[in-house]
């Protein structure tokens, strides 16, 4: 299960859906979680970063877990979630600061994704109330946008959730690139009167 944490945790951070102390990931194995380290560096993980917790209650070191840690016991709680990534990835996040949700335009993104719902909440981090109402989008969505702050994504291993992210950050992208090509379509004529397109 380190290897897992840590493989994925470098790759996300690599492919740049986290900053260097940014986002965090869970399993859950039983009635126990097992959730990165608050403050931990996901590129960089090693086996103190990884924090075994029970999904209810104060057993365990509760104080150095993520301070996500009261949204992901209730993703756990109240969807059929086995393993949960929460990411900060660029393109997404600028989307659900302007949409109410993200509708991918490529293939991959809309087999994979569906339609993604963006969420607001009064409170962004590590509140409870929040992941209620996260998970009651769960439950129809296998991904969720919390409006200005990061993905939440559902699945039955870390494998399956950081495809989700992936695939998630790669549709923001195509659909930010296929906005500005359809303001800029006209490129050749604007050349030709020597203007800039707006």
């Amino acid at each position: 299960m380190y290897r897992d944490f840590r493989r994925i945790g470098r790759d996300m951070f690599l492919a740049g859906l986290v900053t260097s102390h940014g986002g965090n990931m869970s399993v859950r194995c039983g009635d126990r979680i097992i959730i990165t380290r608050r403050g931990s560096m996901l590129g960089r993980l090693t086996h103190r970063d990884l924090v075994e917790v029970a999904l209810r209650g104060d057993q365990g070191p509760v104080a150095e877990a993520s301070s996500e840690l009261p949204v992901h016991r209730q993703l756990y709680l109240h969807t059929p979630a086995l393993a949960i990534i929460h990411a900060h990835p660029p393109a997404a996040v600028a989307i659900s600061l302007v949409a109410e949700e993200l509708v991918p335009l490529d293939a991959e993104g809309a087999l994979l994704l569906g339609r993604v719902p963006v969420v607001t909440a009064a409170r962004l981090i590590g509140d409870p109330e929040t992941g209620r109402l996260l998970a009651r989008r769960l439950n129809q969505a296998r991904a969720v946008l919390l409006r200005s702050h990061g993905s939440f994504v559902v699945g039955r291993s870390l494998e399956e959730a950081y495809r989700l992210t992936s695939c998630l950050e790669a549709s923001a992208r195509i659909m930010l690139f296929a906005h500005l090509a359809t303001r800029h379509e006209t490129w050749g004529s604007h050349r030709h009167q020597g203007r800039v397109p707006p």
